[in-house]
């Protein structure tokens, strides 16, 4: 089950928190660099979030979250996808994005992950997203980002 979530609900907020926390610990260590900001994002900062919040739920529990904003009529800019690492691999992410383009069907979408980050390339790649280029965040460290087109 897909829905948007209220981060005003603090049981809610605090599921969010922990998952984004065990997410981007994965990917931290993927990309070899723990600077990532949602990594060190605490409740207050999360529940300010300007994002719309998606969820995904599997049994009652939320395994995982996408974030994203609409910058212009014609894009969609997804923020975060988190997936809580006991419930990777199952299709969670995949599911989340494919709601995001039923639920916002705009004709460009971004969104941007660390460059070792291979599964999140996967899946942005598998998705129909072409790397637009690299950004460098540290020393060493860079972040990919995609664009995908549909018209």
């Amino acid at each position: 089950m897909i829905r948007a979530l209220d981060l005003t609900d603090a049981e809610t907020a605090e599921r969010v928190l922990v998952v984004q926390r065990l997410a981007y610990a994965v990917e931290a260590e993927l990309i070899s660099f723990d600077g990532i900001p949602p990594l060190h994002e605490d409740l207050e900062a999360l529940v300010a979030s300007s994002e719309y919040w998606l969820g995904r739920y599997s049994e009652g529990e939320l395994v995982a979250a996408v974030t994203y904003e609409l910058p212009d009529p014609d894009t969609v800019e997804i923020s975060r996808l988190v997936v809580d690492p006991a419930h990777a691999r199952r299709g969670h992410g995949r599911a989340l994005l494919d709601h995001l383009d039923e639920l916002e069907p705009r004709p460009v979408s971004l969104v941007s992950t660390g460059t070792a980050n291979t599964p999140a390339t996967t899946l942005y790649l598998s998705r129909g997203y072409t790397a637009t280029g690299q950004v460098e965040i540290a020393p060493g460290i860079t972040i990919t980002q995609f664009r995908r087109a549909l018209r």
